[in-house]
């Protein structure tokens, strides 16, 4: 029944024609083994793996193999399938394990499809089976290897007691100690406790002890973060009732750089699309090293109106001098230039290719008009003033300004609406380029008290219009990121969860405010951690305003054909000033990063002279709103916007940054120097 090292012996099944036909494509099997070593890698030793084409025979015939007492050592305690569980015609993975089927688990079943809800609806699409032949457990998972890990994580724990069962273990010696015994050997944490008043506070230990495991559906079936349990501690539970809440929250007060810190370790690294040279590259950063295709100019040019001249070096400068026959026109369009020979001149216009021959070009304003053609439409002679005039002055010669298989652009330059990137692309003929592709920001506000700002009506008593929502549409926007409106959402459990699923299946970031805080309405961190399944990686930051700021990770499988795995979700105050403020601190570099940035540093920091006296927060940083100015001494001046109250919008009206205050307990005097986060222009008094 197991090895030497006393485990578990299971074997992984991967159903796939690709596969089959090159295993190196196969993310299956190392997949399913790293869920094994991390979850459980005490009880069990994968021993056997194969991968076989979408065929019932050869399905039934490797299962069978496993399970029927021939393998070296014996039988396999699980097997596990993954592929062919969906609705096309070659999916036939389930009418090829039903019929090996003794006793069929339909508990099993039951769990992977409740994880795998939690993520998605279209989970009611599978198909899976699970039951025992002879001794050992067969289970079917999705092809999916992200969607194949979720299942397993979802009942692993619970297999070894099952194995153990199907291979003939006493019953009753397996059950001695109870339930509770059982969910302790395996590492789960029961949500049933008996009838008395400890009830709620054992619902919460489960929770920040157990977290891997305790999302719903009898505590064992939601999505495993990767998190070490006892360093995420979980919110409020909504259903405990108000009477069983937390009274002080139970994420730690993480310092601001260390919350930056969490984010930049948590937030995806960018990825790279092929995009167009047109107005749609204007805010990308670029992935490549781009060469010009051609040399800019491409041909020798005249960079002034005037007379293409032939001047060799042998000639003397009298020879530059004095009368000319006008014996061509070349303007600055396509077309063949004709031959110049010396003595002859070319009335030539900036930007023209020189005529073959030609040399120089003397500027009209050395010349004057000595006789025109007999129709007195054309110059017939010039004479040139000057003997001045050198060879190749007043020429652009071909690669000039860019030469061919020059590098132009690095991996890591932006590409600005006035930096003259797009320009520099086009001038060399680059048709597309590789990029990072930008992430899509969603915004959303929570609570039945907030009403549309638009709304005509009056307010009722409790009522809040929304302004956090257009304010952070705005500033996105105005950052260079796509925003998408997901308008009011309601304190409601359901509600807040669909709106939050449906919204990361679209965007890469989403942005919510209000929610956090300690209320028993505050409905965002149990949602995001028990009915998304994701991880909180903080909940609380030493500053004002915006204490409350949570980050978040959560599972998503999104609409597009992009591969991402999780969402990333900055849940901020309610207030708006701390909305503000926290956007700019901890959002903004998350989305630089996502772009490509090379140094995603949020807001440009800059060293400005305090023109007040200012009181530091001896326990928390503080984001002072101020105006800074630009003076004739050369320095930037700093003057707060008055009343800081994180709910007083109002202190950002001509605010264009963010005093940067320490959290110590003193005075910074007038005439002081401080670090501030520039969040708009600086105003010039000089």
């Amino acid at each position: 029944m197991s090895s030497s090292l006393g485990k578990l012996r299971a074997a992984i099944l991967i159903v796939s024609e690709t596969a089959t036909r090159d295993p190196t494509t196969d993310k299956g099997i190392p997949a399913l083994k790293e869920v094994f070593a991390r979850v459980a890698g005490d009880k069990w030793d994968v021993v056997e793996t194969k991968i076989v084409p979408d065929q019932k025979q050869a399905i039934s015939d490797a299962v069978k193999t496993w399970t029927d007492d021939s393998v070296d050592d014996g039988y396999v305690n699980l097997v596990l399938t993954s592929g062919g569980t969906g609705f096309t015609q070659k999916d036939v993975t389930p009418e090829a394990m039903a019929p090996l089927i003794h006793k069929h688990a339909p508990g099993l079943v039951h769990a992977m499809l409740a994880a795998s809800l939690r993520v998605t609806p279209f989970a009611m699409m599978a198909r899976p089976v699970a039951g025992v032949r002879n001794k050992s457990l067969i289970i079917t998972l999705p092809g999916s290897p992200k969607g194949a890990k979720e299942n397993l994580e979802a009942i692993l724990p619970q297999l070894a007691h099952a194995c153990q069962q199907a291979a003939g273990a006493d019953s009753r010696t397996l059950h001695v100690g109870g339930t509770r015994k059982l969910e302790q050997d395996a590492g789960l944490k029961s949500l049933s406790t008996p009838q008395d008043t400890s009830v709620h506070q054992h619902h919460h230990h489960s929770h920040s002890q157990g977290h891997g495991h305790s999302h719903g559906q009898g505590g064992h079936t939601g999505p495993r973060a990767h998190t070490k349990p006892e360093d995420r501690p979980m919110s409020n539970d909504p259903a405990a009732g108000p009477t069983k809440r937390y009274r002080d929250s139970p994420y730690p007060m993480l310092a601001v750089d260390d919350a930056l810190r969490l984010i930049a370790e948590q937030t995806p690294e960018p990825t790279v699309m092929r995009v167009p040279v047109n107005d749609k590259l204007v805010g990308c950063v670029l992935a490549e090293v781009i060469r010009a295709r051609e040399a800019v100019p491409a041909f020798r040019a005249s960079i002034v109106d005037g007379y293409a001249i032939v001047v060799g070096a042998a000639q003397t400068a009298p020879s530059k001098k004095g009368i000319f026959p006008v014996t061509g026109v070349s303007h600055a369009q396509a077309g063949e230039a004709s031959e110049l020979k010396t003595g002859e001149v070319a009335r030539i216009t900036t930007g023209a290719p020189l005529p073959l021959g030609a040399t120089a070009v003397v500027m009209v304003e050395d010349t004057v008009l000595r006789s025109m053609t007999d129709d007195g439409k054309e110059e017939k002679e010039i004479e040139i003033l000057t003997d001045a005039i050198e060879s190749g002055e007043n020429v652009r010669e071909v690669g000039s300004d860019v030469k061919q298989g020059e590098i132009i652009m690095r991996e890591g330059d932006g590409v600005t609406a006035v930096g003259g990137e797009l320009g520099l692309l086009a001038s060399v003929g680059t048709k597309e380029v590789l990029a990072y592709r930008r992430p899509i920001v969603g915004v959303l506000s929570t609570g039945d008290e907030i009403v549309p700002h638009d709304r005509p009506e009056g307010l009722r008593l409790g009522e809040v219009r929304d302004t956090n929502r257009p304010t952070l549409l705005t500033g996105i926007r105005g950052s260079g990121f796509e925003a998408v409106d997901f308008g009011i959402v309601s304190d409601k459990p359901g509600a807040l969860e669909t709106a939050l699923r449906n919204a990361l299946r679209q965007v890469d970031v989403l942005v919510t405010t209000g929610g956090v805080s300690m209320g028993e309405l505050d409905l965002l961190k149990p949602t995001i951690e028990r009915q998304l399944g994701g991880t909180i990686h903080f909940g609380r930051v030493s500053m004002k305003p915006g204490k409350p700021t949570t980050f978040a990770t959560i599972p998503v499988k999104p609409n597009d054909a992009s591969d991402r795995e999780k969402g990333v979700v900055f849940s901020l105050p309610g207030n708006p000033a701390s909305a503000v403020v926290t956007y700019h601190l901890f959002v903004l570099p998350a989305l630089q990063k996502m772009a490509g940035f090379a140094a995603p540093r949020g807001l440009p920091r800059v060293k400005v002279v305090l023109g007040q006296d200012v009181k530091c927060d001896g326990k928390r940083a503080e984001y002072h709103r101020v105006v800074v100015v630009a003076r004739e001494d050369g320095l930037l001046y700093a003057s707060s916007t008055g009343f800081q109250r994180s709910s007083r919008i109002g202190s950002f009206k001509g605010a264009n940054a963010l005093l940067c205050l320490p959290a110590q307990d003193k005075w910074l005097k007038k005439g002081d120097k401080a670090e501030a986060l520039l969040m708009g222009r600086i105003i010039s008094e000089l």
